[in-house]
């Protein structure tokens, strides 16, 4: 295979990666606590997706508007969590950070933000024992207030 034809199927795959993200179901309960909370909480998607990839799928999504930023690779979570907080003058025990994967945990660690995981039906727990965990995010309100 020449490098123009793994060019191409590289960008094939990631145009069928988006297509489906942007087409699939949300989680239950993320787009009734986003609504709920879109004028009284800022939130922002903090992710490993390359940026230019992440941003699109968000729009095409229609989430656009709940979020005040929406940031993805190559910079890292936890670099992306500091320039935010920065920003912002957040403190970051007034910040909690919703993720599925260790990364997500690693960022809030070293970063001091409060931190709940989401393990979806027959998912691996990969998180530290007494992490929070939800399975959707039909508990979050919940989660957050026992924080």
């Amino acid at each position: 295979m020449t490098e123009t034809e793994l060019a191409a199927l590289c960008e094939q795959y990631s145009a069928d990666v988006v297509d489906r993200v942007i087409a699939s179901n949300p989680i239950p309960g993320s787009m009734e606590f986003l609504e709920a909370n879109k004028n009284e909480t800022p939130m922002y998607v903090v992710s490993g997706t390359p940026e230019d990839e992440l941003r699109p799928i968000v729009q095409a999504r229609g989430l656009t508007g709940y979020f005040e930023g929406v940031f993805g690779s190559p910079k890292t979570k936890d670099v992306i969590v500091r320039e935010v907080l920065a920003e912002r003058g957040f403190g970051p025990d007034g910040c909690v950070f919703i993720g599925d994967a260790p990364t997500d945990h690693r960022a809030a660690a070293d970063t001091g933000l409060y931190f709940i995981g989401r393990v979806g039906p027959g998912r691996d727990n990969l998180f530290p024992p007494g992490t929070v965990i939800i399975e959707d995010l039909c508990e979050l309100a919940a989660a957050i207030e026992g924080l």
